[in-house]
């Protein structure tokens, strides 16, 4: 296996780093793999066009005609 040396890091990432191994049980080097494999191994995110175009056609276009029936509605209705 290989070794990882970080340098210059921040007092405070540092800290937060102890905090959150403190947290999980973990030495700070275990929690600083667990970030590292959590990371690097998550599979890469779709863009906003492979979502849409992973999405099933659900019908025609008219099926999901704006119905104007000028009532006020509001956003958060």
């Amino acid at each position: 296996m290989a070794n990882l040396t970080v340098r210059n890091l921040d007092d405070d990432l540092v800290q937060a780093l102890k905090e959150r191994a403190a947290a999980h049980g973990r030495s700070a080097e275990a929690e600083h793999r667990e970030i590292l494999a959590k990371v690097l191994r998550r599979p890469p995110r779709k863009t906003f066009a492979q979502v849409l175009t992973s999405m099933p056609n659900v019908g025609r276009d008219a099926d999901f005609a704006r119905v104007d029936d000028g009532e006020v509605r509001h956003v958060f209705d």
